[in-house]
């Protein structure tokens, strides 16, 4: 069955991987350091769920292409590849939110993931998936979070 995180059992599991990441969590592969990471998928969740308005526009993308892409990194059992470029207003490198205080956004970063998860809404198409159901994004959300924190090591 695959991971969700409108799965409350799921969610709790990949929130607490998340407080075992500490500011200065060594990364495994990429440039974005922990705090990067954090304010990344906060942005991620924000920008999904218009509470962040897109500064760039997001690249075209075919929709059998983004039908293909949805297919593997939603039901593939595989983890999701190292180095696939972000859109600028989730790249903590060229727009994103910078970090602050650690702890308040890690704090900020499970309310938004609760609020992901729990709230029914329409939410802007993903930038390589296109359109998705609630269930989708639930498999999403958990996929996105997941990456990173193995990225990180958690």
């Amino acid at each position: 069955m695959t991971k969700s995180l409108t799965n409350p059992a799921d969610r709790a599991a990949v929130l607490q991987r998340l407080a075992k990441v500490q500011p200065n969590t060594p990364r495994r592969w990429g440039r974005m350091t922990a705090p990067q990471m954090i304010c990344h998928l906060t942005d991620a969740f924000r920008g999904l769920m218009g509470e962040r308005l897109p500064t760039s526009p997001l690249p075209v993308v075919p929709r059998w292409r983004q039908r293909l892409i949805k297919l593997i990194a939603l039901k593939s059992p595989l983890p999701w590849p190292h180095g696939v470029r972000t859109p600028r207003d989730a790249d903590q490198e060229r727009g994103g939110t910078p970090p602050g205080d650690f702890a308040m956004d890690v704090a900020e970063l499970v309310r938004v993931c609760e609020r992901f998860s729990t709230t029914k809404a329409v939410r802007a198409p993903h930038f390589l998936f296109g359109p998705l159901t609630e269930l989708e994004w639930g498999h999403w959300g958990y996929r996105h979070m997941d990456h990173h924190l193995r990225q990180f090591g958690v």
